[in-house]
């Protein structure tokens, strides 16, 4: 049996020029050197991440509304917040739930790491996963100039307003695929 030519994809990146600093990410033009010796450019939006909590309370998934501004409108999201420099993502999931939705999770489980945009990102999306058996309900704290809502929604109910495209935020949909193949288990 021949084995087929297998060469690395890799790319080395060869220089770095920083473009923008911000509050929420950076951006970087790298020039690259590409497996087959040629040269090109990626533009790269450096983020620190985020963390975000699937959250089930008596057969219900906790949804927060919130408008979305580049999209125009208001999504339904799962709760969830950028970390910290340096933060553990347990913790930052775990902030984001109680201060989105009011509830403090005495134990959550990983569920999944998600790569929202590879093309142009290097965020991660670390999301966990906690059940109102364990979490004692505290009252909101949003941040300042956060302004949303929660509600509760049956899992049926959630799964239906994926496949309708009511749902169309990428790490809620990825969440509850996770949680409902069973990885949570």
């Amino acid at each position: 049996m021949n084995t087929p030519n297998v060469r690395s994809l890799d790319e080395k990146r060869l220089s770095s020029a920083s473009v923008f600093k911000g509050k929420i990410f950076d951006v970087e033009v790298d020039e690259v050197l590409l497996p087959d010796g040629s040269h090109s450019k990626r533009e790269c939006v450096r983020h620190p991440g985020g963390a975000a909590m699937l959250f089930v309370k008596n057969g219900c998934i906790a949804l927060v509304s919130q408008f979305r501004y580049l999209y125009g409108r208001t999504l339904l999201e799962i709760p969830a917040g950028k970390l910290e420099k340096g933060e553990d993502p347990a913790l930052a999931a775990a902030r984001e739930l109680a201060e989105e939705t009011g509830y403090r999770a005495n134990k959550l489980s990983h569920l999944l790491d998600i790569y929202p945009t590879p093309g142009y990102t290097d965020e991660v999306i670390h999301i966990y996963f906690a059940e109102a058996d364990n979490a004692v309900f505290e009252g909101q704290k949003l941040d300042s100039g956060e302004f949303l809502s929660v509600s509760f929604y049956p899992v049926d109910e959630v799964k239906q307003m994926i496949a309708d495209g009511r749902i169309t935020d990428g790490k809620t949909v990825a969440a509850v695929l996770a949680y409902l193949s069973g990885l949570n288990a």
